[in-house]
Parts: C-alpha cells; sequence; structure tokens
C-alpha cells in the first residue's frame, strides 16, 4: 500500500544501514525523499537504489550538528517536493568504548554534538516545515537500551537517554498543533557498523545470547517500524518509544 503517496520525506544518515532502509520504505510507500548523509557516495547510491524502484528521492550532503546543513536539507524538501510531511532523524556517531573517566573531552562534545544536539536542531526546523504545511510525522531513532547501560558506552547513552525525553516533551508541544512525534529504540542490527562486533566470536556470541528469536534484525525490519509510526496508521502513536528489538530488552 502506497499510505505516503505525494508526501514528503526526510531521512538523515541515510547513506547505508538503517536511515537507507527507512528511505526505500518510505518511497516503496509513495513518499518523494531527501536522503541526507555526510557521505555523499552512499547517499548517491540510496538515491540510485530508490530510483532503480520507481521512486524518486533527491541527496543533500549534510552534517546534523551544523545548523546551515540542517535548514538546506529542509528547505531542499520544502522546494524540491513542496513541503515536509515525514522525517526519521537516524544520523548518529558510533561511540568509542571507554570507561567515563577516561572519555575525552572533545569526544564527548563530537558524541553528543551528533546524537543529541543534531536530532535537536532537526526536529527544530522540521516541526518548523511541518506547522507551515498543516502537520507532519518524525520519528526520533533511539535505542532499544534507554534503560540500561552499558560498559564504555556513557557518552552514547547519554545522548540516547537525552533523546528519549526530548521525543516526548516536544510529543506534547505539538500533538495538537498537527505533528505527531515518536521514537524506535532498535536493538542490534546487521549492519555495517556492526561487523567489528560481529567479527569477534565472542561478542558475536554475547549478542545472541541477548536475542530471544536467536538472530539480529535485518535493518529493514526495523525501517518499516519506523516507517510506520509516519502513516496514519499510527495515528493514535504520540510521545511512544516503539522497541523494535525482537524482545532483546526483555532478556
Amino acid at each position: 500500500m502506497r499510505q505516503l503517496e505525494g508526501k514528503a520525506a526526510l531521512v538523515t544518515g541515510a547513506a547505508r544501514g538503517l536511515g537507507r532502509e527507512c528511505a526505500r520504505a518510505f518511497a516503496r510507500k509513495g513518499a518523494r525523499v531527501v536522503v541526507a548523509d555526510l557521505d555523499a557516495e552512499g547517499g548517491e547510491e540510496t538515491v540510485q537504489l530508490i530510483r532503480d524502484e520507481g521512486g524518486e528521492a533527491v541527496f543533500v550532503q549534510a552534517d546534523v550538528s551544523r545548523v546551515e546543513d540542517v535548514r538546506a536539507m529542509i528547505d531542499t524538501a520544502v522546494k524540491r517536493f513542496g513541503g515536509l510531511h515525514c522525517a526519521i532523524n537516524n544520523a548518529m556517531r558510533p561511540g568509542q568504548n571507554l570507561p567515563l573517566a577516561d572519555i575525552p573531552e572533545e569526544l564527548w562534545e563530537a558524541m553528543l554534538a551528533v546524537n543529541l544536539t543534531g536530532v535537536f536542531l532537526c526536529m527544530k526546523y522540521e516541526i518548523k516545515a511541518m506547522l507551515a504545511g498543516g502537520g507532519g510525522a518524525i520519528v526520533n531513532i533511539g535505542s532499544g537500551n534507554e534503560h540500561a547501560g552499558a560498559y564504555g558506552l556513557s557518552h552514547y547513552y547519554s545522548a540516547k537517554t537525552g533523546l528519549q525525553g526530548m521525543t516526548k516533551s516536544a510529543a506534547l508541544e505539538y500533538a495538537r498543533k498537527g505533528v505527531r512525534i515518536n521514537a524506535v529504540g532498535p536493538g542490534v542490527m546487521a549492519t555495517p557498523l556492526m561487523e567489528a562486533a560481529f567479527a569477534d566470536p565472542k561478542r558475536h556470541a554475547f549478542l545472541m545470547s541477548k536475542s530471544p528469536l536467536g538472530r539480529f534484525a535485518q535493518p529493514e525490519e526495523v525501517a518499516n517500524a519506523a516507517v510506520w509510526l509516519c502513516t496514519d496508521e499510527a495515528s493514535m502513536v504520540v510521545g511512544h518509544t516503539l522497541v523494535a528489538d525482537g524482545g532483546a530488552v526483555l532478556t
């Protein structure tokens, strides 16, 4: 079904992995897609995949920690596709495993700049565009582990738990104005980012032991959940974090 026919969608971090699959899922539902990423080669590959499948997309190179880049990618959606109706804020900087006292200040700042401030900037200008166009839906990509911790990742989880709070507050602020805001909490996915972890047999076995389904998620499975939240089928879902981790949070 093409529930998003004629709508304009934006996906950040869409050059590979989950972001790429979100962009493709939007296009399959009829949306015209702005593919945003720092990686121009990967972003253009995503655009070509969408076009090969009969969809419409354009690439914008953007660093979400820079307000000028954020405004430019949203302006592209408005000028190219007539507005902005859906957005998935997926761009992120992965964590480097370090105990808190060993985290350099510059790494802490860089992590928050992309993983928290970057989402704030995206939401700020996405909301403005959606209000001007009569409403829309935003999904932030958080983590399935937001209520837990992980050794060496205090900088990463600080950003992700902050994102969860920001999602809830913004959802309250804009629900009556026609902008629905939610989040998705993925678990371990079979993405290029996880290749190093999967290559370590002990790490692979540990991660697999946390999966009640006995397998890792494919990016398209999580993408389908995120894009569903942007459709009218999810019209009563507001301020929710949909955990798409195959039950790992239960272990």
